[in-house]
């Protein structure tokens, strides 16, 4: 009998036999898909509440601070580019590049998130809008807290994989395709922060 099969070489990354694309690629797409419909659906959520219910005739557009979120806003994108030089850094087995912008992605991610965190405590020390006050705020707090929290686990994952890319070796194959699924991730989150950003912030109009 033939040797030819049992001596031939195992992929590392097994495909999806219908679509040729390697399996947890595709599983990650799907996640982003379900996620593209319930961030829709948050979205819409807002559009519908978000002239609603003001508290002592203050809406959530009332009291936007454009200018800081707009920053913050673009510290969030520019960690987009710092995740795609750490994925070259890799392809290229530049494993100290590749630790040093997986490190500034997640900081970059930090700091929108504590950029968040801040313009929450202004919306309630100063305005005292909490998540019950009005159907307006709740739909504001629920839809960019969900986001928030989503760029809190993109956080975690980008310092799991830092933290393993400082082990003796750095990042192997294998875990080369996790950092291509944890850019998926982020980029994903990136992208509806441009949609969430522009529908909340930029074209919401207050009730007259």
């Amino acid at each position: 009998m033939s040797d030819v099969t049992r001596d031939a070489p195992v992929s590392h990354h097994e495909e999806h036999e219908s679509t040729g694309i390697e399996t947890r690629k595709l599983g990650m797409w799907v996640f982003l898909s379900s996620e593209f419909l319930f961030f829709g659906a948050l979205i819409s959520n807002y559009l519908l509440y978000s002239n609603r219910g003001g508290f002592e005739g203050i809406y959530p557009a009332q009291i936007y601070d454009i200018p800081f979120t707009s920053v913050s806003s673009f510290v969030l994108l520019m960690s987009s580019l710092t995740m795609v030089l750490g994925h070259n850094a890799l392809s290229r087995g530049d494993q100290s590049g590749t630790r040093t912008w997986l490190f500034a992605t997640a900081s970059l991610g930090a700091v929108f998130l504590g950029g968040q965190v801040f313009e929450f405590t202004e919306f309630v020390t100063k305005y005292g809008m909490t998540l019950s006050t009005s159907p307006a705020a709740s739909a504001f707090y629920l839809l960019t807290g969900f986001h928030g929290a989503h760029v809190a686990i993109g956080v975690i994952m980008l310092l799991s994989l830092w933290g393993i890319s400082r082990r003796k070796g750095g990042l192997s194959e294998t875990q080369g395709m996790s950092l291509e699924l944890v850019g998926l991730y982020w980029h994903f989150v990136d992208i509806i922060w441009i949609v969430i950003f522009t529908v909340v912030y930029l074209l919401s109009v207050p009730p007259a």
